[in-house]
């Protein structure tokens, strides 16, 4: 068993300012979007200008931020929200929803795309390759926080996290963190070196994202106020999750089912 590294989430205080670990990790996604967004723009197959980087950033930072927020409180405390309905502005309380904030980023991708004429899925496959970096970062935020931990086990590298209990625990923010972030950067990056069908790219982010959360959703400890939901296995997460590995799944193949594989890849 190993020790959980109790490390304060508040890295420094100015005065009232306080700069917590989390929100650095919010940089470091947002920063790593912009700086591999502006070399991927370079590639002769892509349609966005290295100059556009940081307005599609812009948008996305708003749709991550109101769409995970909303996803969190209706996905996760619904009930909750029905007795208290301003829980859903007191975002100082936390809460933030991968799968809302991923509905959030469509919304203003679609309205981005509206004004420059891209075509919705073109826009997509620009993007997907760089999201990883804000998954993985907010995965090791979690873990710095000692939040989202793992099912109880009795693996070597298992953890205890004091604001849980005393039992051992997978270190499941890890495990998303490579996944989710190092795996899926590295696989979509490489795969958008390239010039594949409309809606590949897109597709595949979808479809890994959905297979890693869900296998990981089985060494996670649900949510407490949901626990399982069905069959005594079933989370909430992976219950969210299995639209999108059917939905990534179909828009690969009717990516390349459509728009075959272009000439110069």
């Amino acid at each position: 068993m190993l020790t959980f590294p109790a490390i304060d989430p508040i890295i420094f205080s100015l005065g009232p300012l306080k700069l917590r670990w989390y929100g650095l990790m919010y940089a470091i996604g947002f920063l790593g979007f912009w700086w591999f967004g502006r070399i991927h723009a370079k590639r002769a197959h892509t349609v966005v200008q290295a100059s556009e980087v940081g307005d599609i950033l812009f948008y996305g930072m708003l749709g991550v931020i109101i769409g995970g927020r909303i996803g969190s409180v209706l996905f996760y405390n619904f009930s909750y929200l029905l007795e208290n309905p301003l829980y859903l502005f007191k975002i100082w309380q936390g809460g933030m929803s991968f799968h809302g904030g991923l509905l959030g980023v469509v919304v203003a991708l679609w309205v981005y795309q509206r004004a420059k004429g891209y075509g919705f899925l073109r826009l997509c496959d620009f993007v997907a390759p760089m999201v990883p970096i804000g998954l993985g970062a907010g995965r090791i935020g979690n873990f710095i926080n000692g939040e989202l931990w793992g099912r109880a086990t009795d693996v070597p590298w298992a953890m205890v996290f004091p604001q849980a209990d005393e039992l051992a625990r997978h270190p499941s923010q890890l495990y998303q963190a490579f996944l989710e972030g190092f795996v899926m950067f590295m696989a979509l990056w490489m795969f958008a070196k390239k010039s594949r069908p409309i809606g590949a790219v897109a597709g595949l982010f979808v479809l890994l994202y959905g297979v890693f959360r869900f296998l990981v959703e089985f060494v996670r400890q649900p949510d407490a106020q949901l626990n399982f939901i069905a069959y005594d296995w079933l989370t909430m997460g992976q219950l969210l999750t299995v639209p999108m590995i059917i939905v990534g799944g179909v828009t690969m193949w009717l990516a390349y089912k459509l728009f075959g594989v272009p000439e110069e890849s």
